[in-house]
């Protein structure tokens, strides 16, 4: 990455201010990118650095012991992994697996960094606790969709989100790959989708969900 990490940081996390910290950064930090079908953290592993995501896109999920996957959230650019900022902070191996669904680039900032941080810089301190807040609300309402929600409101919820999370009223995606993220078949969820295409409400196309009226 030819421009410097400091300069990215200010555009993508401007509540990162102090010039003390952003220096540190540039000195300490690096950048990764990886491609989408790779996974970026895999349950078990050792967690050795946070990532703060550039652009591109990650799904983080959790596993039972029987392999189903449960969607926690996604990540977008401008954001980072609370679940891995976790482990950082208490030498912990990863509990979660992240998926790279587009392109990535991350800069990843050293567990070894980050203690030191919290305690000389207050704008580190603010970004980390606002990260907890944000994915633990996330983590909130998939409990509360999960438990309380019919299906069908469930996926129009879901679309809407992730509508918003890409900026965009087209999302990418199969079926099947909606369904595991609702914890359901993919059966269930092509037929509500159907239901809402029906009703003008969604256009359906191969692996590509528009969404053209969902409120």
């Amino acid at each position: 990455m030819s421009e410097a990490i400091a300069t990215i940081i200010k555009q993508k996390f401007p509540i990162l201010i102090e010039p003390e910290l952003l220096a540190e950064m540039e000195k300490y930090c690096t950048t990764r990118k990886l491609q989408a079908g790779t996974n970026f953290i895999e349950i078990g592993d050792k967690i050795i650095a946070m990532p703060l995501l550039i652009s591109g896109s990650l799904k983080v999920v959790r596993e039972d012991t029987e392999g189903n996957e449960l969607l926690l959230y996604y990540l977008n650019g401008g954001e980072t992994c609370a679940t891995t900022l976790s482990c950082c902070l208490n030498n912990a191996k990863s509990e979660v697996r992240a998926t790279v669904m587009e392109d990535i680039t991350a800069i990843l900032v050293p567990i070894a960094c980050m203690d030191d941080w919290l305690k000389k810089y207050s704008s580190w301190r603010n970004f980390v606790m606002l990260s907890y807040r944000m994915r633990f609300e996330e983590m909130l309402q998939t409990i509360d969709s999960v438990a309380f929600k019919k299906m069908d409101e469930r996926l129009e919820e879901y679309l809407k989100q992730r509508s918003s999370e890409i900026n965009s009223s087209t999302i990418q995606g199969t079926h099947q790959e909606i369904a595991d993220d609702l914890h359901t078949s993919r059966e269930v969820v092509s037929r509500l989708l159907k239901q809402l295409e029906k009703l003008g409400r969604i256009k359906l196309s191969r692996n590509k969900i528009e969404i053209l009226s969902l409120v």
